[in-house]
């Protein structure tokens, strides 16, 4: 059987991530919920699979900067992945774009501190900017938790003890 390597965990695990985030979607019609955190969870054992998997045979190879390593080629491919996704999705939902100016709107009349040009030009630029503002969060926020898993994930697989196998 041939080795998994990070990225085809990654790959495996990017899938997992967005049929769970399409299911979520089509249950709740929305992602504003706590069945989101189902995403993360498979996001973090996902980054731990790829480094169990890595079996160094040195100890020159068991240092934090290995494990790491195999963390971040799965984790940038899951970035990359949900990236993708949030990006074809909200091309796919246009009226999700309607419904936050929408919201947007109200919100800012509420205020009452701005004309109604003003509202109609900030929710203008809320429109034209909400999928590049949605990836950018996106990116961030998966490469941020990303980072803080791997950096964790990889410490305590260097600082573990390896028992050695014996050939008997």
């Amino acid at each position: 059987m041939k080795k998994l390597s990070p990225a085809i965990i990654g790959i495996i695990t990017g899938a997992v991530m967005i049929l769970i985030s399409i299911g979520i979607f089509s249950a709740k019609g929305s992602f504003e919920n706590n069945l989101q955190y189902f995403t993360y969870a498979v996001y973090i054992l996902g980054i731990i699979w790829a480094v169990s998997k890595y079996n160094p045979p040195t100890e020159e190879q068991r240092k934090f900067k290995s494990y790491f390593n195999q963390a971040f080629k799965c984790y940038i491919v899951v970035t990359l992945l949900m990236v993708i996704f949030t990006f074809v999705f909200l091309k796919l939902n246009p009226q999700m774009k309607t419904e936050m100016a929408t919201n947007y709107k109200a919100e800012l009349e509420k205020g009452g501190n701005l004309t109604p040009a003003e509202i109609d030009a900030r929710v203008q630029g809320a429109k034209d900017y909400y999928v590049t503002m949605l990836i950018s969060v996106t990116s961030f926020g998966y490469l941020i938790i990303g980072s803080l898993i791997s950096l964790v994930v990889a410490l305590f697989f260097s600082l573990r003890k390896v028992e050695k196998k014996s050939d008997f």
